[in-house]
């Protein structure tokens, strides 16, 4: 479900759930979990894995824990009302395997803050630096932390990332269609781990007819029951 006030659902998550790599996670946090999108699609894309989502925005938390309900997922999906700012309130230290975080994208000034979803769409109250600081805190030595962002961001991400400890491993662009500009980026990076990125062929979104791609297709399921 989606509701007014609520960030709705776009194709950044659903394409960072798919980024994810979950062969040998057992439990997930989701730093801004809106209206539960991300630890919905990872618990189906790997059923029992145990997820927590933090959330500052009430309205979103009551839709998110909705949501996890109607999917049957309340034993494996907890949702937290907090700020991911007061992550060691919230958050033990080295739980998880696995963080992941669509996160405000715009810097607080620059002109492209929504003003009516502030929260979700400007760093106003959340910045890029306290989304990585907090994932570097939950995530266990060794584990990994995923986040969609913008091209546009990349050098101030690859920084603030490896001033946290994390180490940026993987790196994949999506393209609206083949041989257009960037207009997403997907990053894994790994807590302690040693340098070596590897840059994997972009997602092209459309074919060359302006339909879905192919694997667009396949990472929406389209045509199965």
């Amino acid at each position: 479900m989606q509701r007014p006030g609520v960030f709705k659902l776009g194709s950044d998550s659903v394409l960072l759930a798919a980024f994810t790599k979950l062969a040998r996670v057992k439990t997930v946090c989701d730093l801004g979990s809106g209206g539960g999108v991300l630890p919905i699609l990872l618990q189906a894309y790997k059923p029992g894995i145990a997820i927590t989502g933090l959330e500052i925005d009430p309205a979103a938390v009551q839709l998110s824990r909705e949501n996890v309900e109607l999917n049957g997922m309340t034993e494996n999906i907890n949702i937290i009302h907090g700020d991911m700012r007061e992550y060691k309130t919230h958050l033990e230290a080295g739980k998880f395997d696995l963080v992941v975080s669509n996160p405000p994208y715009f810097a607080a000034g620059s002109g492209y803050e929504s003003d009516t979803l502030p929260t979700a769409r400007g760093e106003a109250e959340c910045s890029l630096e306290d989304v990585c600081r907090a994932a570097a805190y939950a995530v266990r030595w060794g584990g990994n932390f995923a986040i969609v962002h913008r091209p546009e961001r990349l050098s101030e991400l690859f920084c603030t990332l490896t001033a946290c400890g994390l180490e940026p491993k993987r790196l994949r662009m999506t393209q609206y269609k083949n041989g257009a500009a960037p207009n997403l980026v997907l990053i894994e990076a790994r807590r302690g781990g040693k340098p070596g990125l590897v840059i994997e062929p972009p997602l092209i979104m459309t074919d060359e007819t302006g339909g879905e791609s192919e694997e667009i297709r396949k990472i929406y399921r389209r045509g199965e029951q």
